[in-house]
Parts: structure tokens; C-alpha cells; sequence
């Protein structure tokens, strides 16, 4: 996702923004469940990991059951606004969630997809190694969206690469 939300930000370290990051997951969880759309909304994104640098955005990620997926994405066109469409695939929606003090984006996979597993296991792996979190940082200092956007992307392919493991089936 990565700036989901759109735009630019000043660049700031995720502890400045790390509770507010949170506090906003548990609104939009809180605010799904009176919905009743099932799934995992975790945080993910530069605000998810303790000690980075981060735009001050708030990536979300709403894990589902696949075979709720289109019926999830449903019910969100109704609540959020779409974000990216270009990017869309048959397992990843990006919505912009408006209303909140930062910038946030939620991204729906179903449980297990490339998608789900891009999103989980490269942050789990940044918050895990103080080399990537060094790493990510570096990426974090290229003003040029266009180049940094792909750095970024070529980043997480390499941890994807190098870093093999199952997805988590729950």
C-alpha cells in the first residue's frame, strides 16, 4: 500500500505516530464489526513498526476468508472510497479511509493470496530484523516517488525471495 491514502507526507519516525496508528485500526475494526464484515484488520505500513521512519500514513490490512472476499469488497465500496483501482487484482482491493487525523488506506486480501502474504510476512519480517528496519529506512530518504515506489517493490520482493515460509492459514 504504502501511502494508500494518496499523496506525500513528511517523513517522521512511526513513534511519533505509532498509537495514533493503532487507535485508528481499533476504530475501523470496531466500525467493520458493527457491519458485520468478518476478517483480521491488522496494522501494517512504516506506522506498524516501532523505530522507522514513516510518511504518516496508516496502512490497514483486512484479511478474509476467500471465499468472502467479493462479498467484503461489497460492502466496502459502500463505506470507503476506492483507492488505486488500477491496482486491483482478483486478490487485492485498496480502499482510502477518510475521516481520521492521518492519511489511511485499508487493503483486502483473502487469507493465504500473494497479497496476504506480501502484506504479512514483509512487515512481520521488518519488525523481526534490525537490518531491514535500517534497510527501509534507507528507502525512505528518496524523494523521487517514482524511483522510491520501485525501490520499495523490489525491497519486499527480496524479502519475499529470501525469507520462504508458509502462510499463515488462519
Amino acid at each position: 500500500m504504502g501511502g494508500c491514502a494518496g499523496g506525500h507526507w513528511g517523513v517522521r519516525w512511526s513513534d511519533d505516530v505509532i498509537e495514533q496508528a493503532r487507535a485508528i485500526r481499533d476504530a475501523e475494526r470496531d466500525r467493520l464489526a458493527r457491519l458485520g464484515v468478518g476478517g483480521e484488520l491488522v496494522l501494517v505500513g512504516g506506522a506498524s513498526v516501532p523505530g522507522v521512519r514513516t510518511r504518516g500514513d496508516v496502512d490497514l490490512h483486512l484479511r478474509v476468508a476467500p471465499e468472502d472476499f467479493g462479498a467484503v469488497v461489497a460492502v466496502l465500496r459502500g463505506v470507503y472510497d476506492l483507492v488505486h483501482p488500477d491496482i486491483w487484482a482478483p486478490t487485492l482491493a485498496t480502499f482510502d479511509v477518510p475521516g481520521h487525523a492521518l492519511p489511511t488506506g485499508v487493503a483486502v486480501t483473502p487469507l493465504g493470496s500473494e497479497h496476504d502474504v506480501r502484506f504479512t510476512r514483509t512487515w512481520e519480517a521488518l519488525r523481526a530484523d534490525p537490518h531491514l528496519r535500517a534497510e527501509y529506512d534507507a528507502l525512505k530518504a528518496d524523494t523521487d516517488a517514482v524511483t522510491y515506489e520501485a525501490r520499495k517493490s523490489a525491497f519486499f520482493d527480496r524479502i519475499l525471495r529470501t525469507r520462504p515460509c508458509q502462510p499463515d492459514p488462519s
